[in-house]
This record gives C-alpha cells, structure tokens and sequence, in this order.
C-alpha cells in the first residue's frame, strides 16, 4: 500500500471528479470532504475498490439518507454499472468488479480498457468471508480489517417529537411572537397566522459494552463497533463494564480510530476481569441516566450474561432500565447457533425486561442489529 501522497497524485482528477458525481446527486459534498477523502486514501490502495468506497462514505457522506444516492454514484462512476445497493459491510461484487477500469479510478468519461477483475473479485471474497466469521477465530490482523469494514455500520435510530418547535407552514401551535411582529410591521391589516410545530429527532442511542474475562474474544470487535456507531450524527453514549462501569465516550470521539481505541482501553481498569452486570447496570442507572441519557432511548446491552454478582440485583436495574428507556436490546454473542437457550443466572434475571435478544458474533450479526434498532417504532 502506498504510505504517502505520491500513491494517490495520479488518481486526483478521479477522486475530484466523484465528489462532483455526488454534488451532481444531489449530495451536500464540500471542498474540505473531498479533500479529506483524498488524504484518507494516501494512508490505504486507492487501487482497492473497497478502500475508495469505504473511504468515500466516511468522508463523503453526513446523512444517513444520503446512503443510497452514494451507493448508486459509486456504481456509476467507478464500476460502470447501473444504480445498486451497497449492503453496509460489502465490498464491490465479482460481477461489478468485471467492469472496473484497470487503475480502478478512471473517470467514467475516459476510455475503458481491459479490467483487473481478479483483485477486485479477491477482495469481495475476502470482505464477504470476515462478514461472516466469528469474532472469536479472527486473528489481530482480520479484527482490524473488519474494524475498517464496520466504518460504514450506521445506526439509525427512531425518532421522537421534542419539547422545543420551529416554524412551519402548517402547525398544531400558532406563533404569537411572528404574529405579533408581523401585525406591528403591516400596520394591523390582517394576514395569515405563523405556526410552529414540534422539531422531531432521532432518540439516542446507549451501547453498554461487557469487557470481562468471558467477553474476551468479542470485547475488541465490539469496541470497534461502538467507535464506527459513535461517529455517526445522532446522540451516542458508549459505557464498558466488567466489576465496575466506565464511560468512554469522550475517548471514543476522537477521529484517529486506532487513538480512540488505545484510549478507551486504557479507560478501561477492569478489563478482562470477572462480571457483576447488576452492580455496573445500577451505577448506570444512578449516575448517568438522570442525565438525560437514557430516557426514551434505545439501549443496547452487549454482554453473553454470565454474571457472578446478585442475579436479583440484575433483574431489579433491568426493570427500572425498561421502564426509562425507549427499547431495551441484548446483544448476545453466545446466541449463534440455533441451540442457543439463554440458562445463565444474569440472561435469566434480564430476559423479562428484555425486547430484543440478537447475536452479535460477526460482523454480519451487527449489520443485523442496525437494520433491527432502524425498524423499530
């Protein structure tokens, strides 16, 4: 891979050319994204088509609406094809792949030669197969190539109705104060009234990450998982636990992904220690959740459940954690097979204040949980 500028100089005009596709798309892509995007692909192979489209919509992309259009651009312009859908996690298809230009960032209004179908379709293989292996068998090497992949993972909460307004054309609430300004300024003559309406937001999203012994062989993969979410634009809060809570959203905010994962590890006092999910669950609930935090959001508990506190504890700070929150999901590696029973003392205290018990072993399992916590109402 190219460590420096002079392995992406010759692929600028193509690079410049797909942000003006975008802006063309109607996406809202600035000169300082395009640049970004451009800066990123120095540090990878812009030769990688999995590079240049991962790349692109982190730095490209802000509303998560824009998703689709980004999709359908990147076919157009650097695979040649019609409009398709990119599943977040995959990589170009070997079908797409066999239409890709040589340098695989040519300009789609410049001559096409003969493809280099073959890279490309290893690439697909490869990005496919670490969608479906388990955490637990990855290598070092393999957590960091699917931490890469989980860069595209959004999660998209409900949205709900706030407290605050803003103008409308058509509204429940009049607004007095135009109205009022108005009348002064049109000396009195009668004119239609201004309305406000209810703004409407996405909830926020609570992810509370088990890092204890038992955890070990997903704590990082879904460490990563919680940096790819928390860089999305709703409201996120990541808290680990082990023997005790600790927050590390502040750690995870900083835009250097390898940074931010040294940083939350070192948060982190009680990794890959023992498990007391009740104690941790209640230190939650009384120090962070009356911050405004948890209610009406949707909660993500990320733990196999083996808990070695008080089981009545757990049930109890479940019960008040259903009661505040807006949805309440457990995500639980062990559930993978189809012979999954949640027996343990902590999956069995939880289980009735739970809405949703998932997997969450690979990394196709999370790109299952972010369509789930999208449907919900």
């Amino acid at each position: 891979m190219p460590d420096g500028d002079d392995g992406v100089t010759h692929v600028l005009p193509a690079l410049a050319g797909f942000g003006r596709e975008l802006r063309a798309a109607g996406l809202p892509v600035g000169t300082g994204q395009v640049l970004s995007f451009c800066q990123g692909l120095s540090r990878l192979d812009p030769t990688d088509l999995r590079d240049v489209y991962w790349s692109g919509r982190t730095c490209l992309v802000s509303r998560h609406e824009d998703l689709a259009a980004y999709d359908d651009a990147f076919a157009r312009y650097f695979l040649g094809a019609a409009p398709r859908r990119v599943v977040a996690g995959d990589a170009p298809s070997a079908e797409d792949a066999h239409q890709t230009p040589p340098d695989a960032l040519a300009p789609v209004t410049g001559p096409r030669r003969a493809p280099r179908g073959d890279r490309v379709g290893q690439a697909a293989s490869d990005a496919e197969l670490l969608r479906a292996k388990d955490f637990a068998d990855c290598d070092p090497d393999e957590l960091a190539a699917i931490g890469r992949l989980m860069a595209g993972l959004v999660i998209a909460t409900p949205r709900r109705k706030s407290r605050r307004t803003e103008r409308a054309r058509k509204g429940v609430r009049p607004d007095l104060r135009r109205a009022l300004r108005a009348d002064v300024r049109h000396g009195g003559a009668v004119h239609r009234i201004p309305r406000r309406r209810a703004r409407v937001r996405p909830r926020p999203l609570v992810l509370l990450l088990d890092v204890s012994g038992s955890m070990s062989s997903y704590s990082r993969a879904l460490l990563q998982f919680a940096y790819a979410v928390a860089g999305g634009s709703g409201r996120v809060e990541v808290f680990c636990f082990g023997t005790r809570l600790t927050r590390v959203s502040g750690a995870l905010a900083r835009r250097d992904p390898d940074e931010a994962l040294r940083q939350a590890a070192e948060a982190v006092v009680d990794w890959e220690g023992g498990t007391r999910i009740g104690e941790s669950m209640g230190e939650y609930l009384r120090t962070w959740a009356w911050r405004g935090g948890c209610r009406g959001a949707v909660v993500v508990v990320c733990s196999d459940g083996l808990e070695r506190g008080d089981p009545e504890a757990l049930a109890a700070a479940m019960a008040r954690l259903a009661r505040l929150a807006h949805r309440v999901i457990w995500v639980n590696p062990l559930k993978a097979g189809p012979e999954y029973e949640p027996a343990t003392r902590g999956m069995r205290a939880a289980l009735p204040n739970i809405d949703l018990l998932v997997s969450g072993h690979n990394l196709a399992s999370l790109a299952n949980l972010a369509a789930v916590v999208e449907a919900l109402d």
